[in-house]
């Protein structure tokens, strides 16, 4: 079932690969040849950390994105943040979101609009004065032994665009195409559950965005002769927990806005057909909606806009219309990436225009239409298919089910994970004479857990100078966790950073000093030699002290865990957070209020500088928690620290009339 398209052989002269940088260096240039140390191939969110992240650690870089517009689904739709927990999005990740928050007059902010994302990535190109290659996308890939030593490109009309020569090389497209050129191996679909040992890989009947029994699947209702309506396959179902190489469904995340001065009504498509629609009729009838969200799932963002995802069984998802796209070549995928956006511009149009619908939705959907602030380049359309899954790569380790769920811990983690396991559906099928969709696998309950180094290298004998943090190696139950735009940053930048010591070790990818990586991503995790942040989790045992009948809780805190006390505990309690200031200055220190139902309505904190103390008190009704985040970081003081032990932070019950949290504490160097 595993695809390797042309491999290398896997005998591997090791002098060749030391000496790999300094041959390269001593090459002639030839016309049309750009050199560098670095070259990332793809603008996406991660293409442009690990663009950022090389050039700050003084190596030339050249980044290439076949299209004409930086960030990926970060900066083309996906606005509202999947993060499960905060805990994990470290490092240029999180500086990403500290900077969206700055823009909106905030400390971080996860819930953005797709031209803030893009200006934001646009101005870490400027400051890395990093050179972008646009609109050109991979010919060709050269090979000396197992290490690559040049790319060609090519204009989107086929035509030659120059070549590219570097020492290491980073895939950071959604699709893993030089990860694939290259030589190394991979896969995509489902594998069997017996694969990795998993309980809900490949083939899935579940509940969750699923159709109400009895939906009928034919044209004309109670007639098979009449042929299935569009968009249901006439497979058979499979046998439950094997595996395929069908593909979890793509969408669009749709920004849509209600503001009248900003707004560009919904018009008929190109190709629009509303027998595609049918059975969001059907569904409707079964299950009535009373506005939008019966069907979509509509995500408010700043000034009037949306980030729309799919939600129920019939929506934005076109099920079963990508199972080619992960191996097809540039003009099929154009074409796959245009018929999903013919789709969901009918799917707005049916919506407000079909008189079938019910009118006060039809009503509700009339008020939004396309903002004329956005994606002014392409007519006002995303021009990032949401690409959920593509190739997988069949890397040095394989992150599984496993690895989420906690039952495996690997020692070289360089990001980490935590959102839920989560695969759309892949097939629409009839199943007992009703229609039913088919994959879709939604498992809660994920904490923080490592990915490991090994599974962002290749195989060693298949490519000795590329990293692929993006279509990395793991199960398809694994990536439906790992699959979010933070940890695909951490990742990237953590690649850069392995990249960019391979070439000042002169080794391969895979040699390289992960227990190394790993304290530079600590000590220097904006890539700058700046002072880093020093944060303070309730798990960190040799920097907490409490005192009294604090509890433990798993869920819902920042990182691992949280502790909480009752206010029917009247004994005075303190939890104290000690920091250890390494680097004498001023700093913000922040205070992490989780989301609990039960907030005490004042939450009583003192810091103190070494000297004095530092009185502050957390009002509930301040804590603006959103429905993306665990919690919030609330601003406590801006103080002069002096290195050492003696600066803490200490949370008391003292005079709460709820739950008291003690989760986390920040330290924020004033730059």
């Amino acid at each position: 079932m595993y695809k390797n398209k042309n491999r290398m052989c896997k005998a591997v002269i090791s002098g060749l690969l030391f000496l790999l940088p300094v041959f390269l260096k001593a090459q002639k240039v030839a016309p049309g040849i750009t050199q560098a140390d670095v070259c990332v191939y793809g603008g996406s969110a991660a293409g442009v950390i690990a663009a950022y992240t090389a050039a700050g650690m003084h190596k030339k870089v050249v980044l290439v994105e076949p299209g004409y517009r930086l960030g990926g689904l970060s900066s083309g739709g996906l606005g509202y943040t999947d993060i499960g927990n905060k805990y994990v999005v470290t490092g240029l990740a999180r500086d990403f979101y500290r900077r969206v928050g700055r823009h909106y007059g905030k400390f971080e902010q996860w819930i953005f609009e797709p031209k803030v994302a893009e200006s934001i990535f646009l101005d870490y190109i400027e400051r890395a004065h990093c050179p972008v290659r646009y609109g050109t996308r991979l010919k060709a890939v050269h090979k000396s032994a197992a290490a690559i030593t040049s790319i060609d490109l090519e204009d989107a009309q086929g035509k030659p665009a120059g070549s590219i020569r570097a020492r290491v090389f980073i895939d950071c497209t959604y699709e893993g195409d030089l990860m694939a050129k290259a030589g190394v191996g991979y896969t995509t679909g489902r594998e069997a559950n017996n694969v990795y040992n998993e309980t809900a890989n490949g083939v899935q009947l579940k509940e969750k965005h699923q159709f109400p029994d009895n939906i009928d699947p034919y044209r004309i209702p109670g007639k098979p002769e009449s042929g299935l309506l569009w968009g249901i396959s006439n497979e058979a179902l499979a046998a439950m927990g094997s595996g395929d190489k069908k593909i979890q469904t793509y969408n669009f995340r749709i920004c849509l806005t209600n503001d009248a001065a900003n707004l560009i009504p919904i018009t008929k498509p190109e190709g629009y057909d509303a027998g595609r629609y049918e059975l969001l009729l059907r569904f409707l009838a079964a299950k009535p909606a009373k506005d939008l969200d019966g069907f979509m799932k509509v995500d408010l963002m700043p000034n009037h806009k949306t980030d729309i995802n799919n939600n129920g069984p019939f929506s934005t998802d076109m099920i079963g219309m990508n199972y080619d796209y992960p191996d097809a070549d540039y003009a099929t995928r154009q074409a796959i990436i245009k018929s999903h956006e013919w789709y969901t511009k009918g799917f707005l149009y049916f919506i407000g225009h079909d008189e079938r619908m019910p009118e006060h939705l039809r009503k509700l959907m009339l008020q939004w239409g396309y903002p004329k602030d956005e994606y002014v380049k392409t007519n006002h359309w995303s021009p990032q298919l949401y690409v959920r899954e593509a190739r997988r790569m069949l890397g040095a380790y394989t992150m599984t089910e496993a690895n989420c769920t906690g039952r495996e811990v690997v020692p070289d983690g360089v990001g980490m994970g935590a959102y839920n396991m989560d695969s759309h559906n892949a097939e629409r099928i009839v199943v007992n004479g009703m229609v039913k969709n088919e994959g879709d696998v939604q498992i809660n309950g994920i904490h923080p857990y490592p990915v490991a180094y090994r599974s962002v290298t290749p195989k060693a004998g298949e490519c000795s100078n590329l990293l692929v943090p993006v279509c990395l190696s793991a199960s398809h139950m694994a990536y439906g966790s790992i699959r979010m735009e933070p940890v695909f940053m951490v990742l990237a930048q953590s690649s850069a950073m392995a990249a960019c010591m391979a070439i000042d070790k002169k080794t391969s990818v895979q040699q390289v000093d992960v227990q190394q990586l790993q304290a530079m991503l600590k000590n220097n995790p904006l890539a700058d030699n700046s002072i880093p942040e020093i944060l303070v989790d309730n798990d960190d045992t040799a920097h907490v002290l409490l005192n009294g009948p604090w509890q433990k809780e798993t869920n819902g805190g920042y990182g691992p865990s949280l502790y909480y006390i009752k206010a029917t505990e009247k004994a005075p309690a303190t939890f104290s957070f000690v920091p250890g200031i390494r680097h004498k200055g001023r700093y913000q220190v922040y205070f992490y209020c989780p989301k609990l139902p039960d907030l005490a309505s004042v939450i009583s904190v003192q810091v103190f500088d070494g000297v004095k103390n530092i009185n502050a008190s957390i009002h509930k009704s301040a804590v603006n928690v959103t429905g993306q985040t665990s919690g919030e970081w609330v601003l406590l003081a801006s103080a002069v620290f002096n290195a050492g032990k003696k600066a803490r932070v200490t949370v008391t019950n003292q005079g709460a009339d709820a739950v008291v949290p003690a989760d986390a504490v920040l330290f924020v160097p004033v730059r």
